[in-house]
């Protein structure tokens, strides 16, 4: 298994276990939080977030990735720059807290803010930390701190939440899952040299920070928007609700996405450097990410009253058209998570700043008319605004990649192809639900099942490129089987050995 198999692994290991975790803690929270008070977590966490990517991008772990390279002074550099910036950011919110929360129409927010500040404090030296083990492809240790993380902040929110701390409850427990992170990090560290204050170098790190950071601020800003929209347009039941689409929506990225990202970064770059074309691994990626985005979305979609039900209870029902609208736009972010790795590796920072800038304030106006019209019609503007974003994105890297719209429609035809099966078998199990002839429970096995099947047949059928990438994987997992059964044939063996 090379590295960054091995660290895909790892990656998958936190994630998956995480994700447990994260549809335990939604369910509950879900039935002991009401849309208001959920709403008002969301719209402190929407508040915190943007302002915390003020500062994290100088000297954060984006920089500290990409350098070829890195010294200690650096390192402590960084560190110093992000410490400063995050801790005069985080006393600024604090004392702002009283005004934000009488502009959104609400007294939670002014308490929610002055626990949340806590963190800016603290994740400074966990990201740090993270990034320099993420450029070295340590995915172990980031796995542990990560369950770690999330298992506190699962325990302290529930926890709380039953003992009556109402949307203060989950702020709690984030900063409690921060803490943990951070010691646990720290522990593991031993050297502490890294964090002794420094400026040598700052001109450098300030130089990529402005870019790196105006691109996270923006989209950060972009994602959080709409919360604070129908905070201030509508009320926070309204926030509630198109939060928990989001999140429902968002179920792939923390499947799949957020499994590989901190691997892309590092794994472009060590592919770039021994040489390999970066138009070839752009498309190769857009190629397997399709082929297991389209299908998910689309199953989501279209059995989105059935998971609702069961996943959040029937008081969350109003978010079903919320989902399917969000599910349809997020089709055209099918290669989002590229473009920043792709632009830093093909040495254009900057343009990753101006794609940002054309697509995301034009979305932005979309938005906030659409939120006068009520939290669907916010839902709905994704239709136009993600597709536009994606299109932007995809110009600036085409331009260095030499992209054409034939090389795009030949990566994901296959990937169209295999969705549109696998999505037709989902909409018959979506009937039989809708006609009472299933149940809710049993369409969703069934769903994924069939589905499931017929996506594998499809890949088969068309030859998809994600089916070389898989022998590895399953070559490795009949052998280990063949292990636990005491028979290992001589050609199982020599499989494993060629593959790892």
């Amino acid at each position: 298994m090379n590295s960054v198999q091995r660290s895909i692994f790892f990656s998958a290991v936190e994630r998956y276990a995480s994700l447990v975790l994260f549809f335990v803690s939604t369910a509950a929270l879900a039935r002991l939080l009401t849309p208001k008070e959920f709403g008002i977590y969301a719209v402190v966490l929407a508040a915190t977030t943007v302002f915390s990517a003020s500062s994290q991008e100088f000297g954060g772990s984006n920089y500290l990735i990409q350098k070829t390279s890195l010294s200690e002074e650096n390192i402590r550099a960084a560190f110093t720059i992000t410490f400063g910036l995050s801790v005069v950011i985080g006393i600024l919110l604090y004392l702002i807290g009283g005004a934000l929360g009488a502009v959104l129409g609400a007294d939670g927010v002014e308490a929610g803010i002055g626990v949340a500040v806590l963190n800016f404090g603290i994740t400074p030296f966990s990201m740090t930390i993270i990034a320099l083990l993420r450029r070295n492809m340590q995915f172990g240790i980031i796995a542990v701190c990560n369950l770690a993380c999330s298992f506190t902040v699962v325990i302290v929110s529930i926890g709380l939440a039953v003992l009556g701390y109402s949307y203060l409850a989950p702020i709690w427990g984030m900063i409690a899952g921060s803490a943990v992170q951070a010691a646990y990090l720290i522990g593991t560290r031993g050297d502490l040299r890294i964090f002794r204050p420094s400026l040598e170098g700052y001109p450098d790190i300030v130089r990529f920070g402005l870019y790196s950071s105006g691109v996270v601020l923006i989209n950060v800003f972009y994602s959080s928007a709409p919360q604070l929209f129908l905070a201030r347009v509508l009320d926070f039941a309204a926030v509630g609700l198109y939060s928990r689409a989001s999140n429902v929506t968002q179920a792939f990225d923390r499947l799949i996405i957020q499994v590989i990202s901190p691997v892309i970064m590092p794994a472009i770059f060590a592919q770039r450097s021994a040489g390999a074309d970066l138009k070839r691994i752009y498309l190769q990626a857009i190629s397997l990410l399709t082929v297991l985005q389209w299908p998910f979305l689309i199953l989501v979609a279209v059995m989105a009253k059935p998971i609702i039900l069961i996943w959040l209870g029937p008081t969350w029902l109003e978010v079903v058209p919320l989902v399917r609208l969000l599910c349809i736009a997020h089709l055209s972010l099918f290669a989002a998570c590229l473009t920043y790795p792709v632009l830093v590796a093909a040495g254009s920072v900057r343009d990753t700043l101006l794609s940002s800038l054309i697509s995301l304030p034009p979305s932005l106006l979309i938005m906030l008319a659409a939120s006068f019209f009520g939290v669907e019609a916010v839902a709905a503007s994704a239709l136009l605004t993600l597709p536009f974003q994606a299109a932007v994105a995809i110009y600036y890297v085409g331009r260095h990649l030499n992209l054409r719209l034939a090389d795009l429609i030949h990566a994901t035809r296959k990937s169209g192809i295999v969705a549109l099966c696998s999505g037709a078998t989902v909409a018959i199990c979506a009937a039989l639900v809708e006609r009472g002839t299933i149940g809710p429970v049993a369409g969703i096995l069934v769903a994924c099942g069939s589905a499931a099947g017929v996506w594998i047949a499809a890949l088969f059928a068309v030859q998809h490129p994600l089916l070389p990438e898989l022998k590895a994987p399953v070559a490795r997992v009949f052998y280990a089987a063949s292990r636990l059964i005491g028979h290992v044939p001589v050609a199982a063996a020599r499989t494993d050995r060629d593959v790892c």
